[in-house]
């Protein structure tokens, strides 16, 4: 009987092991991947194997789910995905948000915006939603104004008022902290300051409050939203486990959606 019992745990071991469901995810590598290879053992514990693929754009992520390359990604939030299926004829959708982060405003050199010195040289994130939402957050600062005051795709020809006369430059949202040292200021996705190793709640000259609405949100196709990978994937976000993982490790830098 004892063999007979080992036998069997061998047998229902391989078969769980056959059932187990690969989920492939595209994230950018700070804070996304690092929350998902966090929820990586409790995904096994359901049968799903978590395999993160870490991406330094914001693009490629959509393009690979899109084309079924990839499964779902973890990198943006809904204004972006809005502009990208807009321009890109894709239909993705988010099933679930999961983190803000607070955009920030940073500069080697100078300590206040006051300070910001006339005719400075200002770079924004080159994709749509992102530009707009650094030219949002100059705004809230008092350093431009905008036309439409509440248009989330604003670009620097819809700067109304300028009295510092700043120099808006637009670049890929990846290299901006690499030029921090060349300007004098950035405004940067927090994702990407956490890798240049700067602290958005200290470093940051202007940040976002904690109202933001850009939610970072898990996406997949319309087809795969359903799968019971993903929503064990979304259910894994959402848990307790996270929201504290996430207080502690980004101590304010990230701050849960749920």
């Amino acid at each position: 009987m004892k063999k007979l019992l080992t036998a069997l745990a061998v047998v229902a071991a391989f078969s769980s092991a056959a059932q187990a469901e690969t989920l492939r995810v595209a994230a950018s590598a700070v804070p996304h991947a690092e929350i998902l290879n966090f929820v990586k053992p409790a995904l096994a514990k359901e049968g799903v194997e978590l395999d993160v693929k870490v991406f330094t754009d914001y693009v490629q992520p959509n393009v690979q789910v899109a084309e079924k390359r990839l499964d779902a990604n973890f990198f943006q939030h809904q204004p972006y995905l809005d502009e990208f299926n807009k321009s890109r004829g894709t239909s993705l959708v988010s099933v679930g948000g999961v983190h803000v982060e607070p955009f920030g405003a940073y500069s080697s050199k100078i300590k206040d915006l006051k300070d910001l010195p006339q005719g400075a040289n200002v770079v924004i994130p080159n994709d749509a939603t992102n530009g707009g939402r650094a030219l949002l957050l100059l705004q809230k600062a008092g350093v431009i104004t905008l036309k439409d005051p509440t248009n989330i795709l604003s670009t620097p020809k819809d700067i109304a008022e300028n009295p510092k006369g700043i120099k808006v430059r637009e670049l890929e949202a990846a290299t901006l902290p690499r030029v921090l040292t060349q300007v004098d200021l950035a405004l940067i996705n927090t994702n990407y300051a956490l890798e240049a190793k700067l602290n958005p709640t200290e470093d940051a000259l202007a940040i976002e409050g904690s109202d933001s609405p850009y939610v970072n949100i898990l996406v997949t196709r319309e087809d795969n939203k359903d799968s019971p990978a993903v929503q064990k994937l979304v259910k894994a976000l959402h848990s307790d486990d996270v929201k504290a993982f996430i207080l502690e490790k980004y101590k304010g830098a990230v701050v849960p959606a749920f």
